[in-house]
């Protein structure tokens, strides 16, 4: 008995090392993103240097005519006061005057900021209005470091738009702190991150509620026009949120956008009124929006935001052009420090809006030449100093580049001294030295936009490499899982082992040179230490005369779908259009399984093998389905591909595509009819999709325990249906709820999502707890008809043991269950409640994937449902398909193909698309972070990350966890089969000699996934393969992404395509990788369960 005692130990410590085996290689993959991410996505060096009065900007003195003035600073005071009122996402036209009297009804947003257009035909010297273009990321807080910085946001710090951090670098706000002025501020929180402890007087409001349009709006409004009557203040700072959220809720062609625009209209018209001769008024907006009223991209309509200037006295000394004039946003920074006699902030790189520098109508054009010159020089001097100071930091900057720069600078600065000696010189000697200073302005701003785009290319190098290692480690790997001999101790441990050491190491080596601990670095150097012993065994074991395309066991076909969807990573538009080439790929992948069935003669279910009594095995031939049978599954699956790409989202690089209306939420419809018929098919298909699963598990006999996870799905799955459907009708009437009720809708909006995540969440618990449910009522006295063998004596004691009576076990819960209903078909039918073993592990996975769809469907809008529904039906058409062509030896070994692991990685991405995402950040659904806190998060920002994230990444969730249903279920096929056996032609002789032989095998129900437990070897290998083979499918995407970014680092598109893909391509990853873990580790968790249970059986059959 004592091999029993080491192949329990050896069997137990199996199911171990196969998660942990897939845990090293997904550390593997997620090193190499973080090496690869470090060097690709980095900041640029933000300078703590900041300006002063007492330091001049460059060589020379102050300029003409301001020299010894009291207060001049670098130039002396336009204005004491300024008034900055910033409409988050003021698109340019929102603002723009409209010549027809009467807008289209289709664009409700134009013409309502009336009060603009009336003052710029009234008073055109005293106001101007321009077409900002705004520098992407268009996130609020990049928008707000650039218009107090005057720099420009890398592509990293979009992701910090909700941490906010003070910004270091010199700005605005720290200017006039240092001048002494009174700055008040009212609006958006987020200016307390950036600037703590910087204003003398502040009302914040929290920002990230975009449900929320009136809140912040409001509060303004209640502080904004007693603080300018009081007097008590220099800088009044208000920040408008309504127009955004409205945006994000509604989109800007709703007429809740008119509205607000025209509060924001009558709100102009109150300042203007109350302003004095030294204020400037400044109406501004951060950045614009998309057609769907989303930002965070560079689209033409995100990039253009409208800045209007007005004060009571004269600022220019023309009336204003026809077009406005097109200006980059951060120019407002040197412009604002200037006009209000300030330091320009020492990181400034944005040019002089010159006009407001001409000293008005009543001007001289000599005078005002000089004046715009002298500011464009003190421009022109401060940015020379910024690229002089940083260049001497880093080594952005190409020596050539700064050379013609310097000497363009140097020309000009040359011919503006030359016309302070000579201050009546020729008005053309002006403009050209004006149009000099410009030109070097504009250069230098277009050298830091290129460059400040810096890589590291060591580390994206290493991070490319370690990630194809580990593509290859799982190519290899999956070839080698099924042998007998697979060697899970020393490719597990010794990698482990010398992985530590490398980073031990490393950190040694680091701690005593001085360096910093880089953790990226350190786990970089333990992932390519725990690699060279696996790489090492690789090459030993390579056979001389082995060929190498034994590399590649993936079928040409598959091989050739692969290759064509990782090349289309490499060409934006194929990334742009990847939405529609995905479920191209995938329609072509099923026709090739229906052909490939067809053309092979594969048209039946798996081949199955009974397993005679005492584990002896015998072939047994089935009968073929109909040669329509894979047929009907592809035209299936084909239809419901096309019907969830119905529910798309547009890209914005594709303006002649409309999005589909579907993906807004029901509350954004106008007409009551239609959204309450829209409301009725969402239920539908909520119920529709429950009865769904209900059905299936009623067939296999999944719903006939008392046990507590069968008794939740029988009740706690309704009740989670009825609290979203709930949920709904309140989400989607809740502005149309009277006054004395909105409370109550409030509160319920918060409770019914968090009573259905907290029924999911039990749901689950009570599945982990009790995942096997089986009761077997055995009548008095029946007797027995098979009689259970074992070689020992007493309950089992291993692992061994269990395995070679559970057959026996199941065959005789079978015989006996059949031996009664024949006893008591006349007198009536029999009551016996069965949980049936051969399905348990599919039971337990699909009533996890449904428990897990609940709380993600409620984090998407309404009309998703019926995406969710075709996913579930689409995932059962598939895994009938897949389990066609796939042959189930028994015992062993087993296998999922790769047709349908790719098959499986297509469907999660095709599922992406059709739930309304794309790989950009404008598409992102931020109301998902306020299902079930409409209120918002307060201070929290990992909360409505994790729900936005799970919102965006449903579909890779979902599939990854329910992968290993493409093991699973060709074995629960096998009871589909007929339970007679049929002879083929020739053989009928044969059948009427053995009758009786026969007649014991002809009624017996298949094993179905207790073939799995008859050689747990096999079954603990095939899991291991199926996840290594699915973390390939997922690897090499991740690979390409990471080799286009880095091929085409360089390229127009790098930041607007593929960037934001890889980044959308990691986080996928490592959901996926996770939930794969995850699926696995149920699937083990059941199987345990069914090992417990089937040893208390035994017990109780030997007493």
């Amino acid at each position: 008995m004592r091999w029993l005692g080491i192949g329990t130990v050896y069997l137990q410590m199996q199911k171990v090392s196969v998660l942990l085996f897939l845990a090293w290689v997904c550390f593997l993959f997620y090193a190499g993103i973080a090496l690869f991410t470090s060097g690709f996505l980095l900041t640029r060096l933000e300078l703590t240097n900041h300006s002063s009065c007492q330091e001049p900007p460059g060589p020379g003195s102050l300029p003409w005519g301001h020299r010894g003035q009291p207060g001049a600073c670098w130039m002396a005071a336009r204005f004491s006061r300024v008034v900055l009122v910033l409409i988050d996402a003021l698109r340019f036209d929102f603002a723009q005057p409209q010549r027809s009297a009467e807008p289209p009804a289709s664009l409700p947003f134009l013409g309502k900021l009336g009060s603009l257009q009336k003052i710029l035909e009234t008073q055109p010297h005293h106001a101007r209005l321009y077409r900002a273009q705004v520098d992407p990321p268009t996130t609020t807080m990049q928008r707000l470091k650039a218009l107090t910085t005057g720099s420009l946001p890398t592509f990293i710090d979009a992701g910090s738009n909700f941490a906010s951090h003070a910004i270091v670098e010199d700005n605005l706000i720290k200017q006039l702190n240092s001048a002494g002025r009174r700055i008040v501020f009212m609006g958006d929180d987020t200016w307390k991150a950036l600037f703590p402890g910087a204003f003398s007087q502040a009302f914040f409001f929290p920002s990230f509620n975009t449900r929320d349009l009136h809140t912040v709006d409001n509060g303004i409004l209640e502080h904004l026009y007693p603080t300018m009557d009081s007097g008590e203040w220099d800088v009044l700072i208000a920040h408008f949120l309504g127009v955004d959220h409205c945006g994000h809720r509604h989109g800007p062609h709703h007429p809740e956008m008119a509205k607000k625009l025209s509060q924001m209209d009558q709100v102009i018209q109150g300042l203007v009124e109350r302003l004095e001769n030294d204020t400037l008024l400044v109406v501004a907006g951060d950045h614009g929006m998309t057609v769907s009223g989303d930002h965070g991209g560079d689209s033409e309509l995100e990039v253009s935001a409208a800045l209007f200037l007005y004060s009571p006295t004269a600022l220019f000394p023309s009336t204003p052009p026809e077009e406005p004039e097109v200006i980059p946003q951060i120019s407002l920074v040197p412009t604002l420090a200037l006009l209000l006699g300030l330091p320009i902030p020492f990181g400034n790189i944005g040019e002089v809006i010159a006009e407001l520098f001409s000293g008005g109508k009543d001007s001289q054009p000599h005078s005002s030449a000089l004046a715009q010159a002298s500011a464009l020089h003190i421009n022109a001097q401060q940015v020379s100093r910024f690229l002089h100071t940083y260049s001497a930091a880093t080594q952005d900057f190409q020596v050539v580049e700064l050379r013609r720069l310097q000497n363009l600078f140097s020309k000009a600065s040359a011919d503006y001294q030359w016309l302070l000696k000579n201050p009546q010189g020729a008005e053309e000697t002006l403009k050209t030295v004006a149009a000099e200073l410009q030109q070097f302005l504009r250069g230098a701003r277009a050298v830091c936009i290129e460059f400040w785009a810096r890589f590291s290319l060591v580390r994206m190098a290493g991070g490319a490499a370690l990630l194809a290692a580990a593509c290859f480690l799982c190519m290899l790997a999956s070839q080698w899982a099924t042998s007998p001999a697979f060697p899970f101790y020393s490719l597990l441990l010794i990698p482990v082992a010398w992985g530590v050491a490398g980073a031990m190491v490393c950190a040694a080596l680091l701690a005593t040179t001085g360096l910093k601990l880089d953790v990226v670095v350190l786990a970089a150097v333990a992932a390519v230490g725990s690699l060279l012993p696996f790489l090492w065994n690789a090459w030993a074991g390579w056979g001389p005369g082995r060929p190498l395309t034994s590399l590649l066991p993936i079928p040409r076909p598959i091989l050739l779908l692969l290759l064509i969807r990782l090349a289309a990573f490499f060409s934006d538009s194929f990334v742009v259009a990847e939405a529609k080439a995905t479920p191209f790929l995938l329609g072509s992948l099923i026709l090739l399984l229906v052909v490939q069935l067809h053309w092979e003669g594969q048209m039946l279910p798996p081949k199955l093998l009974t397993i005679p009594r005492l584990g002896s095995s015998a072939p047994t031939g089935l009968p073929r389905h109909s040669g329509t049978y894979a047929l009907r599954l592809g035209v299936g699956l084909l239809l419901c591909t096309r019907l969830a790409g119905l529910f798309h989202r547009c890209p914005e690089e594709t303006p002649a595509c409309h999005s589909s209306p579907w993906l807004n939420p029901l509350a954004s419809m106008v007409g009551g009819r239609a959204k309450n018929l829209w409301y009725g098919a969402c239920v539908g298909a909520l119920v529709a999709l429950l009865a769904a699963v209900r059905l299936w598990l009623r067939h296999y006999g999944n719903l006939k325990s008392p046990e507590p996870p069968v008794l939740f799905v029988r009740w706690g799955l309704p009740l989670m249906a009825l609290g979203t459907a709930a949920y709904w009708a309140l989400a989607s009437g809740a502005d149309e709820a009277p006054p004395r009720l909105r409370a109550l809708v409030a509160g319920a909006s918060a409770v019914l999502p968090r009573a259905v995540v907290g029924l999911a969440a039990a749901g689950l618990v009570l599945l982990l707890w009790r995942p096997v449910t089986v009761l077997v009522k055995a009548g008095a006295g029946a007797p027995r008809t098979r009689t259970v063998l074992t070689p020992f004596s007493g309950p089992p004691t291993s692992q061994a043991d269990l395995d070679y009576v559970v057959p026996q076990i199941y065959r005789h819960m079978q015989e006996e269950f059949r031996g009664r209903l024949e006893r008591t078909r006349s007198e009536g039918p029999l009551t016996v409640a069965v949980y049936q073993l051969g399905s348990v592990y599919s039971a337990a996975m699909v009533t996890a994937l449904t428990l897990l769809a609940f709380p993600l469907l409620l984090l998407h809008t309404e009309r998703i449902s019926l995406v969710f529904l075709l996913l579930f039906l689409q995932s059962f058409l598939l895994l009938h398909l897949l389990a066609a062509g796939v042959p189930v030896p028994s015992p062993g070994p087993f296998t999922v193909p790769w047709q349908a692991v790719s098959a499986w990685a297509l469907m999660a991405a095709q599922t992406f698309y059709s739930t309304g995402h794309q790989p950009v950040f404008p598409a992102i659904h931020w109301h998902a972070a306020f299902v079930g806190f409409p209120e918002g998060h307060g201070s929290s920002t990992w909360l409505p990350a994790l729900l936005v994230g799970a919102n965006t990444f449903a579909s890779h969730l979902l599939f990854a966890v329910g992968c290993p249903l493409l093991l699973l279920w060709p074995f629960l096929c096998e009871s589909q089969g007929p339970k007679k056996r049929r002879h083929p032609p020739g053989h009928e002789a044969e059948a009427k000699v053995r009758p009786e032989e026969e007649e014991g095998e002809e009624g017996e129900e298949p094993l179905m996934e207790m073939r799995l437990r008859d050689a747990p070897h096999h079954f603990s290998a095939a899991l291991l393969q199926l996840g290594l083979k699915y973390l390939f499918v997922l690897g090499v995407q991740i690979l390409a992404c990471v080799l286009a970014a880095s091929i085409l680092r360089r390229h127009l598109m790098v930041w607007k395509v593929f960037a934001p893909k890889f980044i959308f391509e990691a986080l996928g990853f490592i959901v996926s990788s996770v939930g794969l873990l995850l699926g696995i580790a149920l699937v083990m968790r059941v199987d345990g369960a069914v090992s417990s249970w089937f040893r208390q059986l035994v017990v109780s059959q030997q007493r």
